[in-house]
């Protein structure tokens, strides 16, 4: 046997279709292979045809798979931005309702120290910020929160309800006790007022602080939870203050509406800043104009009658016209001191003589006035 004849190929990826007829052994022809290479020395197998599908399936999968990634990431993109908007839209809606409750909370502290009220008028005063904050309750639960802040949600609508009752609760006691002289009507007061004071820490600690925190946890930058502080000062939400209300109030309802007790504020002392020399009433002072030269006076209680709404003027003199700044002092106790600053005073008088010159409005009531005016002779430099 020719040993050329063990020489047999396998074809595994096609096969020839077979035919009807067998071929003799010698009826095969050989063609002589290239390169002169002896029989039996097969020359270097081309690609297979089989791996050309193969490869065409990878890359398809490739290609898939690169579509899925793509696709992907663009899904969470809009996921994204779809959360962002709806923290947003969420905490636009809720600082309205801050805002709104804010000025209401201004309002009550307005109303508490305006002087001459009657209580039964104080209540129905109160009565009108109540109905306010019922508004804002009821704005506040017409809200849909993002799913992860329904807990906190539920906070700020107890904050607001405190707000409410808080309110109510004075103007109802105000109105119960506008005849009474009891020692302990204060504390009924204080009572209600309380709960404005918890109010705020709810809002704060419940709402604010736990939001912003799950904002931060779910990748929303760029969204605020917005602050509202109901009250704007807390010494007038204390018994004691509210004992010094009443005193105010009762005084207002007596016949003419002439306070009872002591009544009158006095000048403690005015302050340059930011060097912080005292200036004297009885000599000349030289105070260096600086660019943020401002004026702290000291006004004291001098009474032992609580005194709200108390304007206090400063006047600088100059040729081209008077600098004049008036600021007011909200509320102030018996024995009790307050600063008032006077900042953005424009341009002095250089180089000469001139006056600064404090003014604070008496009190109702108040009989001795001497003490509520200071001039002081001022020379500005530059120092």
């Amino acid at each position: 046997m020719d040993p050329r004849d063990d020489d047999i190929e396998f074809d595994f990826f096609e096969e020839e279709p077979a035919t009807t007829e067998a071929q003799s052994p010698q009826s095969r022809v050989r063609l002589p292979r290239r390169g002169g290479r002896g029989p039996g020395i097969r020359g270097p197998a081309g690609p297979q045809r089989g791996l050309t599908p193969l490869l065409r399936l990878l890359a398809l999968i490739a290609i898939i798979v690169a579509a899925l990634v793509f696709f992907g990431l663009l899904v969470q993109s809009c996921a994204s931005t779809s959360k962002h908007d709806a923290y947003k839209s969420y905490m636009g809606e809720v600082a309205k309702v801050a805002q709104s409750s804010a000025t209401d909370g201004a309002q009550l502290a307005t109303d508490l120290t305006t002087s001459g009220v009657k209580p039964t008028d104080l209540a129905t005063k109160l009565d009108g910020v109540a109905e306010g904050e019922r508004q804002n309750v009821a704005k506040a639960q017409r809200l849909n929160p993002p799913g992860p802040l329904r807990p906190e949600h539920e906070d700020l609508i107890e904050a607001l309800q405190l707000r409410v009752t808080g309110v109510q609760g004075l103007a109802d006691t105000f109105r119960k006790t506008a005849n009474s002289k009891a020692s302990t009507d204060a504390a009924l007061l204080a009572a209600p007022a309380e709960r404005l004071l918890a109010s705020d820490v709810i809002w704060d600690d419940l709402f604010r602080g736990p939001a912003t925190t799950q904002m931060k946890n779910d990748g929303v930058s760029g969204v605020v939870a917005p602050e509202s502080h109901f009250v704007t000062n807390q010494s007038l939400i204390t018994e004691q203050s509210m004992v010094l209300v009443l005193q105010r109030l009762r005084g207002a309802s007596t016949s003419g509406g002439t306070p009872t007790g002591i009544h009158g504020t006095n000048i403690v002392e005015t302050k340059v800043l930011p060097g912080g020399q005292t200036l004297s009433p009885t000599t000349e002072n030289t105070v260096v104009a600086t660019t943020d030269l401002s004026f702290v006076v000291t006004v004291a209680d001098s009474g032992d009658s609580q005194e709200v709404g108390i304007e206090v003027t400063l006047t600088i003199k100059k040729a081209q016209g008077a600098i004049v700044k008036t600021q007011t002092i909200d509320l102030i106790n018996p024995g009790q001191t307050k600063p008032v600053t006077f900042k953005n005073l424009g341009q002095v008088p250089f180089a000469q003589p001139t006056t600064v010159n404090v003014d604070v409005a008496p009190v109702p009531g108040e009989h001795n006035t001497s003490n509520n005016k200071a001039t002081y002779k001022v020379i500005f430099s530059l120092g």
